[in-house]
């Protein structure tokens, strides 16, 4: 997944990874700082010192939600509650379970099935997720995308309900995002009421740091590009906001000299191709813009801009490709304020 520098007063890089067996706390100034990895990749904290709040308390609160949303959401993890459903198993859904798959329903309907969790079959057709093998036969397209399609799937007192038992369902798209909004509402529980919380790239803040707003760095999107922070294409002043960034720049791999992007159009069930280098979203809520970023890449450029003038809800800043080759910029209107472009 895509990754961003966040700062605070200073351009300081918080993205450390470290085991989660082992906290990695430290405090300077009236902020605790705790990194650790997560969900195949990395998450950062940062938040201001309250009364009774140990660095042992933030780091045994975020770790138990972090494995609790491990073992609900991961296509990783064979234990995991959405591992089973895809089994078939007779099993319940889980708080977290329902929250995502209640919201994935909505913005599938927003987005016009643009973005879609029972996108799973796709995925590891086309050589991503867990068995994934890298060899795409389009002779099995059609009976492919029998299998996708929000509507084929429900709940119905606490168990999913399928069309067809075939159908994988796939929530990396809004999984980051929602931790993040759990993890937000862990320490609004806690009354602190000046934090940052990272997964994976996906960021939400609330209230300043030392008085001033949030800065998040955006990645500059070139192929590889895999060392956050190291060339950044903007700086991005938030407070009270979340913020998802989506880009084709770090995961796919190249078959005969094409390349496959991690992304996949549910609608045609092909890997998205087009100049739309990297979205960033604004929103209330993590997980909203998680999946609004996705689909984005999903629906390309001049869509994009479409959706976010049609939704004012929503910010964006997109990066997309020139007939040259060069990086060229987009952004919300309201968004001009809170940003500085590199050069």
């Amino acid at each position: 997944m895509k990754k961003v520098k966040i700062t605070g007063n200073l351009l300081l890089i918080v993205l450390v990874s470290v085991s989660l067996i082992s906290p990695a706390c430290k405090k300077k100034d009236n902020f605790l700082r705790i990194n650790g990895a997560t969900q195949g990749t990395t998450y950062s904290i940062i938040c201001e010192g309250v009364s009774g709040l140990t660095q042992e308390k933030v780091f045994q609160g975020v770790s138990k939600i972090l494995t609790g949303i491990d073992y609900s959401l991961s296509v990783y993890n064979d234990s995991s509650l959405i591992s089973r459903i895809n089994r078939n198993e007779n099993v319940i859904a889980d708080r977290y379970f329902t929250e995502v798959f209640n919201l994935s329903q909505e913005i599938s309907e927003l987005t016009g099935g643009a973005f879609d969790i029972t996108v799973g079959a796709l995925v590891r057709a086309w050589g991503f997720g867990p068995e994934a093998r890298k060899k795409f036969d389009p002779s099995k397209l059609d009976s492919l995308m029998q299998l996708v399609g929000f509507h084929k799937v429900r709940l119905e007192n606490g168990r999913l309900i399928k069309n067809n038992p075939g159908i994988i369902l796939d929530v990396n798209a809004i999984a980051q995002g929602y931790t993040v909004d759990i993890i937000s509402r862990y320490f609004d529980s806690l009354k602190v009421e000046n934090y940052l919380i990272e997964v994976g790239g996906e960021v939400r803040v609330k209230g300043t740091k030392a008085g001033q707003q949030w800065k998040i760095g955006i990645d500059r999107p070139y192929d590889n590009n895999f060392t956050p922070g190291a060339d950044l294409q903007a700086i991005i002043k938030l407070k009270d906001r979340s913020l998802a960034t989506s880009g084709n720049y770090r995961k796919f791999y190249e078959e005969n000299g094409i390349k496959y992007s991690h992304t996949i159009d549910p609608r045609t069930g092909y890997p998205v191709r087009n100049r739309l280098l990297s979205a960033t979203i604004i929103g209330k809520e993590c997980a909203v813009a998680d999946a609004v970023a996705t689909t984005s890449m999903v629906i390309g450029l001049e869509k994009s801009i479409e959706f976010i003038e049609k939704h004012p809800e929503f910010e964006a800043y997109f990066i997309y490709s020139g007939t040259d080759g060069s990086f060229l910029t987009w952004m919300s209107e309201t968004l001009r304020e809170m940003i500085s472009e590199e050069k």
